[in-house]
């Protein structure tokens, strides 16, 4: 790409056909590049593989231009990453449980049906007989994960103090403990537990069944849930299917939030099943995040200050709760609008229709205004003023981020302030026990 770059940059004439062997040239060289990456993503495993995943879906994140051949290439990451062996597997549980899945299970597939950042699914039946997806963690990616971000605390040191401004060793803090927490499938087990409690009055909700006797830090049986994946679901359901199934998992993503503090910090595509009667399966809860009271009503209060169009409310919460420097007056313009960007939905009494194109603008919005300052800025380039959000709220960026692009590829169609407004309004609630 740089020589094409550099042929036109001085001026080398071409014929049309040299232009188009060129393009093609460009393209295949790009393919094969793309290809590698993929490739060695899917073998990194761990947190290489995780941030893949997250471009494959958050629209926005791509280089504009490169959006869609990026994601078509880097969603196979997430639909099936390359595996480990079986014995690799089969190794583990026997590490586990002190036995083979042949002898642990009545059934046990050895090869995996689904491969993530950190662990890989076998389908199996119980002694008992019922189905379930056992997910066996690769060995060694908890060594490899800690090294990973010990790696991401080095570029901290490295990059200070121009990071400390932005606050990025706290924030790196904040990210470790919750990606950490995600190698403890005894975690997620609890917290899968948690979330079924938070939402056992919504039918349309499914959420497995954990096996506890068959589950360890490192191997986690839960039921298998059927139905049909993301992508198959939002190509052959109906507008009427598809605006009720983000109906649901917006629901559940905001209201074990607003109502309970429990954050979902997860809305990968490969975290759902869609099933009949209107029904969708939610999985993988190793990254759940339980927020401080305080935090859970600063964000009531904040989006309570948009319903009402309260907008001195709002700005002084922007100030002292979301950490915006209204002194800045460029960088303060910059964020408070994006945070008003990404209140749409729930400040628009209408019917809201997501989109891709609203979904990438969630981040592109901010990604353009810091360019524009940075370019702007009196004296030569400076990065601008930085918004102080506090660390706790870390991952609700990711799920902002994540929830658009979901609803926006099912062109979800619906009333999420009249969905919202009851969660926002009310006190906050302990977890059920």
């Amino acid at each position: 790409m740089a020589l094409e770059g550099a042929k036109r940059a001085v001026g080398i004439k071409r014929t049309e056909e040299q232009e188009r062997i060129a393009r093609q040239r460009t393209y295949e060289n790009a393919k094969k590049a793309g290809t590698a990456l993929l490739k060695t993503l899917g073998e990194m495993k761990g947190l290489p593989m995780k941030l893949g995943q997250m471009f494959s879906y958050i629209d926005g994140l791509a280089p504009p231009g490169y959006e869609d051949k990026v994601q078509r290439l880097l969603q196979q990451l997430r639909e099936k990453a390359p595996p480990l062996s079986p014995e690799a597997a089969e190794q583990m549980v026997v590490n586990e449980f002190g036995v083979e899945p042949a002898r642990l299970f009545a059934h046990w597939e050895r090869l995996p049906f689904a491969a993530a950042s950190i662990g890989q699914v076998h389908r199996a039946v119980t002694r008992s007989g019922e189905e379930v997806a056992v997910k066996v963690q690769y060995p060694g990616i908890d060594k490899a994960v800690e090294n990973d971000l010990k790696s991401l605390s080095m570029l901290e040191i490295v990059i200070a103090p121009l990071s400390r401004q932005y606050q990025s060793k706290e924030t790196l803090h904040e990210i470790t403990k919750v990606f950490l927490n995600e190698l403890d499938y005894g975690l997620e087990a609890e917290n899968t537990d948690l979330f079924r409690r938070l939402l056992a009055d919504l039918p349309s909700v499914v959420i497995p069944h954990i096996y506890h006797s068959l589950s360890t830090r490192r191997v986690l049986t839960a039921e298998m849930l059927h139905g049909i994946g993301y992508e198959e679901f939002r190509k052959t359901a109906s507008q009427t299917e598809r605006d009720q199934a983000g109906a649901t998992i917006w629901t559940f993503m905001m209201r074990s939030l607003l109502r309970h503090g429990v954050l979902y910090a997860d809305p990968h595509p490969g975290n759902y099943r869609f099933l009949d009667g209107g029904r969708v399966g939610f999985l993988d809860f190793g990254c759940v995040k339980i927020l401080p009271p305080t935090m859970v009503q600063g964000l009531k209060a904040y989006m309570a200050a948009v319903l009402d169009a309260n907008w001195p409310e709002f700005d002084r919460l922007c100030h002292e709760f979301m950490g915006m420097d209204p002194s800045d007056k460029q960088s303060w313009d910059l964020y408070r609008s994006y945070a008003l960007e990404l209140l749409i939905p729930i400040a628009t009494h209408s019917v809201y229709e997501c989109t891709p194109e609203g979904a990438k603008e969630t981040v592109q919005f901010l990604v353009r205004g810091q360019r524009k300052l940075i370019k702007e800025a009196e004296g030569g380039p400076k990065l601008p003023t930085p918004m102080h959000m506090p660390f706790d709220l870390t991952f609700v960026n990711r799920l902002q981020w994540g929830l658009a692009s979901i609803l926006g590829g099912l062109g979800t169609r619906a009333r999420f302030r009249e969905l919202t407004e009851p969660w926002i309004r009310a006190s906050l609630e302990p977890t059920p026990s």
